[in-house]
């Protein structure tokens, strides 16, 4: 029998591996989305849609499964996921319509559903002092976005862009097979076991459920939606190949994703309150310097006209991105930190409806940089939308947290 170290240590290995690669399909449209948008002639706002559709179903799925995880245990619910994707995501590989690429795109997007079974069934395995820790280790799977943008060109140079759903099928299938013999099931995890789904809905009442939600939208589904953006818009903005593109956008990618256990390790050590506050304004203060578009002036001086150009080269603009990455990775863990703490017996349910939140964020916003894009022909709105969601964000923490706190300090001095 193995002892208890060593079976949480394989169940967070274990988890973090089969995440990675979840994550890695999940985001695979980053990459497979250029070649396939060029052989079919589609627009800013249908590539955004591409992009994202696979977004949709695993956020949607997010709270179900989070139920089922707590219902009836990570492993089998984690299992069980990746296998059914593993068909939709080969069938990719012989789609020629669009509307093919989206309905099978809905499919293979079920692999993003892995975070709340995952988050859900790792927490269980840890005490309360060290669960920030390990949720961030498991969350550092983000890091398959990076992933796929290493290797996903790599792939297509060998074999076309349709070498590589087959490939990632295989890989799927490998690796849910390795989990399911290197994980481990404990009934007593179960906390949910005889609750109705209807009990277990009503986290939806909790208001704070709700404001830990609009904080994952911008650390997560901000993350996702530029993991997928990112590699066209080195494309298009500086006119990179596919291959050095894809390299530059794992700069944001690869902190986002690996620095997460920072965040869990920050969050244990400072509360999830401060260290969230303090990733909403570095992330504002940094979407506010992307957000500023190519421009050129042209001024009246004594000596006539002389012309400015204001603008980001790509090499600030990797330093920016890549902070904002490690701001996001930081927040997402700070963001879980907080229902690790608040809500230990219903785990799976409401990180299922913060996931679910934080994936409709990586959804709506791809559509939306696409339609901003084709509107306005800026490609930096993208950052201007979401410097918006941030403000957003900055103005809820502050009027839910910070002001009690100070308000409350000042009753104490008084």
């Amino acid at each position: 029998m193995a002892s208890d170290t060593l079976k949480q240590n394989l169940v967070l290995t274990s988890s973090t591996v089969a995440f990675t690669v979840c994550f890695m399909i999940w985001m695979m449209f980053a990459v497979l989305g250029i070649p396939i948008q060029q052989a079919l002639n589609l627009s800013e706002t249908q590539f955004g849609l591409l992009a994202a559709t696979p977004v949709l179903t695993g956020s949607l799925v997010r709270l179900p499964l989070g139920i089922l995880t707590d219902k009836y245990g990570g492993r089998l619910v984690f299992f069980t996921l990746m296998t059914t994707t593993v068909v939709p995501i080969f069938l990719m590989s012989y789609a020629n319509a669009y509307w093919q690429f989206l309905i099978l795109g809905l499919f293979a997007g079920l692999a993003g559903g892995s975070f709340s079974v995952g988050i859900a069934y790792v927490a269980k395995w840890f005490d309360q002092n060290r669960q920030g820790f390990a949720m961030g280790v498991f969350g550092a799977g983000n890091a398959g976005s990076a992933l796929t943008k290493m290797v996903g060109p790599s792939i297509i140079a060998i074999g076309g862009w349709q070498f590589l759903p087959k490939v990632y099928a295989g890989i799927m299938l490998i690796t849910a097979i390795g989990f399911w013999f290197l994980s481990f099931d404990n009934k007593a995890h179960r906390s949910a076991s005889n609750a109705s789904f209807a009990s277990q809905l009503a986290v939806l009442k909790d208001k704070n459920v709700w404001r830990y939600s609009q904080y994952y939208s911008i650390v997560f589904g901000g993350y996702v939606a530029l993991a997928l953006w990112m590699t066209k818009y080195y494309v298009n903005e500086y006119g990179f190949t596919l291959q050095s593109a894809a390299f530059l956008a794992a700069c944001f990618s690869l902190p986002g994703g690996v620095l997460r256990a920072l965040g869990g390790w920050l969050s244990d050590k400072y509360s999830a309150h401060t260290v969230t506050w303090w990733v909403l304004w570095s992330s504002f203060l940094l979407l506010f310097v992307l957000s500023y578009p190519q421009t050129s002036l042209v001024v009246q001086t004594v000596d006539g006209e002389k012309a400015f150009h204001i603008g980001l080269n790509s090499t600030v603009f990797t330093v920016l991105i890549f902070l904002l990455g490690i701001a996001f990775a930081i927040g997402k863990a700070s963001v879980f930190k907080y229902l690790s703490d608040e809500y230990k017996e219903n785990m799976g349910a409401v990180s299922g409806v913060v996931g679910l939140a934080g994936g409709l964020g990586g959804f709506i916003l791809p559509i939306m940089f696409g339609a901003a894009v084709d509107i306005t022909g800026v490609r930096s709105s993208a950052f201007m939308i979401m410097f918006g969601v941030v403000w957003v964000s900055l103005v809820w923490i502050y009027l839910s947290e910070v002001k009690p706190r100070m308000e409350a300090g000042h009753v104490r001095k008084s």
